[in-house]
């Protein structure tokens, strides 16, 4: 696939049009793997990203400053199985956060207890009695008593649409329910999926027992964008939590049964076409918020993966499942408490320690969808930081505000959007910066295609202005499967190249390699096992290209034989299974090793990419992944490397750490820091290291840690 140029005539008021045409024109494709077979129709052309420097400045209005994450949910506990523990760590840290719970969950209307008798089917005493398992795990959560009595109020949307909100506070921590309680099957057998995807399509509300909205409520497409447009808008989040639009391609067989999967994907077949209309609707209130505050809201996304935890190996280790599993147990229930529900005291099939018991073992992972770092660090040439990310749905610049001083300045638009957080940035050996990005060229619904493509952006000259932004395409031309395409990484290689990375829609590795001159070759895919997203790239002591990622029982490597040759397939021997994306660093020998922790593992370990023997960090506890970097420092008259290791706490506070060795400690990062998602860590020669991450409230913070001890 060649390369494009997009158009970079975009004034303010085109930008802002193109906003508007993207939410209010076009449908995209078949949710995930629902309607493969339907319309091929490609839909209104989609808009054209905005030039660089277009976007509207995100200059924050007094009440856009309080942090606020807002949940979008297909059913209740989507965010108790998928979302955690990143959403209780939130809301420990003193964020209020507002759940949007988008259908009834009703199913069958059945809240069996096992070894009981079947009960009779109630479609509305089970949907009552799931709202009120999220009002006793959320009260916990709170540090209150499960049964704590909640404000139950009725909340008013567009298009004539009620809902049930539901309040609770703990001093200034505070936690807002929202039931839009659409009918998980609709009068006629229409599901969610329908609604997305098939014009005309209209859906029902369900009515929940007690609830104090007394009508049902109709629901067309536009409908339900709108209703979580403007709960965007009234609650002006900084951080959204979204369930994963793309899902993975899913071969159903004796191995790997479909359980609750839709046909042919790795999720269920509700939770996909609710994460298109929150993206959807996010594209909509960016757009209206634009034209009516003149600035753009400023909010970070996180998309997390649904049923992709039942296929791949669990990343939680005990202490972390343990505070999920206490939550899913609260919301689960039993018949057995007194919590003032005449329909019921939770979701009882999900009571006790069924969800750990549980073959599928949902609970036991927490995945991102878009895994990347991020913003992602560098320094400009007066030695200042400078961090890259994903605002608002477009690419920002932030630049410190003197070399050394600690703080950010307010972020610079970039363009490019509606971007997924999936954002790299690499300089090539001329000085010159890139960012490369994955886009959403088309969210549609509909009946209309959906289209996902990598996006560049480059500098005309180092620290000087950008060049337009030009389309990469995908490994793949069929828009279903490019729908796959995974965050995209890059390294840049001495010789001028700089070597692009990605995920493909089968679960390989696929490139594209920019020559010295800016040339791009096609995409060429790699070969290898099934990987999971999360790529990590870097050179050796030689300069040449390694990129490594996690499969289902070892760690697959791909690199470079000679500095000028092709990345090649260099099957890995005797590493162990990995629990996470791995950290790369540069040995003394200019050789690499890998720091990641094994499947439900508290502790990393160190592992030669050789193959040679490893060894446990035993100090450095927590989950998730490890970045690793390699620096060189001096010990009195002499010059050694040190690796140092980023990763999150068992409580998800960002913790670092000096060497390797039994005698060093993590340091804890001051302030308590809970990043969204994973930070940076970025080598700075001298002055060491700085770790750059995202504060729930879109804002990014630096941290130059002080190493007490090395070995």
């Amino acid at each position: 696939m060649n390369s494009r140029r997009i158009s970079s005539g975009t004034t303010r008021r085109r930008t802002l049009a193109a906003l508007a045409a993207l939410t209010a024109a076009t449908a995209a494709g078949a949710a995930g793997c629902i309607g493969q077979n339907g319309s091929a129709s490609a839909g209104p052309a989609a808009p054209h990203p905005s030039k660089p420097g277009a976007a509207e400045p995100f200059t924050s209005a007094s009440g856009d400053k309080n942090a606020l994450l807002l949940q979008v949910m297909a059913h209740p506990d989507d965010d108790l199985y998928f979302m955690n523990p990143d959403a209780e760590q939130v809301l420990t840290a003193g964020v209020p956060v507002v759940c949007v719970y988008v259908t009834a969950g009703e199913a069958r209307g059945i809240n069996y207890v096992a070894g009981r008798p079947v009960p009779a089917p109630d479609k509305a005493d089970y949907s009552a009695a799931r709202h009120q398992g999220l009002r006793q795990a959320y009260a916990q959560m709170l540090g209150l008593d499960q049964f704590t009595g909640w404000k139950r109020s009725v909340l008013r949307l567009p298009g004539g649409a009620t809902a049930e909100t539901d309040v609770l506070t703990n001093g200034g921590r505070s936690v807002r329910l929202i039931f839009l309680n659409i009918a998980m099957l609709s009068e006629g057998g229409v599901r969610i999926p329908a609604l997305w995807d098939t014009p005309g399509t209209v859906m029902r509300t369900l009515l929940a027992t007690g609830s104090p909205v007394a009508h049902s409520s109709s629901y067309v497409h536009q409908t339900l964008v709108d209703v979580l447009a403007e709960i965007m808008h009234r609650y002006r989040p900084t951080l959204i939590h979204t369930l994963d639009p793309d899902p993975d391609f899913q071969v159903h067989d004796a191995l790997n049964p479909r359980d609750n999967d839709q046909p042919g994907c790795s999720d269920h077949r509700d939770h996909t076409p609710v994460a298109l209309f929150t993206w959807k609707a996010i594209t909509q209130w960016v757009a209206d918020a634009t034209r009516r505050d003149q600035h753009a809201p400023r909010f970070v996304t996180t998309a997390f993966r649904g049923y992709y935890n039942q296929r791949w190996p669990h990343n939680l280790p005990p202490a972390v499942l343990a505070g999920k599993a206490r939550a899913i147990k609260s919301y689960g229930g039993s018949p057995e408490w007194e919590c003032g529900n005449t329909a019921g005291c939770g979701d009882y099939g999900q009571g006790g320690r069924r969800p750990m018991k549980n073959r599928k073992g949902w609970i036991r992972s927490t995945h991102h969808r878009y895994p990347n770092a991020l913003p992602a660090p560098t320094t400009d040439g007066e030695g200042r930081l400078v961090a890259y990310g994903v605002l608002g749905t477009q690419a920002v610049r932030w630049r410190e505000t003197s070399a050394g001083s600690g703080r950010f300045g307010a972020p610079k638009g970039l363009g490019g959007g509606p971007l997924a957080p999936a954002l790299c940035a690499v300089r090539d050996t001329a000085g010159k910066q890139l960012l490369i990005a994955l886009r959403f060229a088309s969210l549609g619904g509909q009946g209309a295609t959906g289209l996902r493509e990598i996006v560049v952006l480059e500098q005309r000259r180092p620290d000087g202005p950008f060049r337009p932004w030009t389309a990469l395409g995908s490994p793949d031309s069929d828009p279903e499967r490019a729908r796959r395409t995974g965050c995209p990484v890059a390294v840049a290689a001495p010789d001028g190249r700089i070597h692009l990375f990605v995920r493909t829609s089968d679960k390989g590795l696929a490139t594209r390699v920019r020559d010295a001159r800016g040339h791009w070759s096609p995409w060429q895919r790699l070969g290898g096992g099934e990987i999971q997203d999360g790529l990590s790239a870097a050179l050796d002591g030689e300069g040449r290209v390694h990129v490594v990622a996690a499969g289902r029982d070892t760690v697959h490597h791909w690199g470079q034989q000679h500095t000028d040759g092709p990345v090649t397939l260099m099957p890995p021997t005797g590493l162990p299974r990995p629990g996470n994306q791995p950290g790369v660093a540069v040995t003394a020998d200019g050789s690499l090793s890998l720091v990641y922790r094994t499947p439900a593992a508290t502790v990393p370990g160190v592992h030669p990419l050789d193959g040679g023997a490893g060894r446990t960090v035993p100090h450095f506890e927590g989950y998730g992944p490890v970045a690793a970097h390699t620096v060189t420092a001096r010990h009195g008259r002499r010059k050694a490397r040190t690796t140092v290791l980023l990763g999150r706490g068992l409580d998800g506070e960002v913790r670092i750490q000096y060497g390797t060795g039994r005698r060093v400690r993590p340091l804890r990062a001051p302030g308590r820091l809970v990043p969204v998602g994973t930070p940076s860590l970025l080598s700075q020669g001298r002055k060491g290291v700085a770790v750059v991450g995202m504060a729930p409230d879109a804002t990014p913070w630096i941290w130059r840690p002080r190493p007490t001890s090395r070995a």
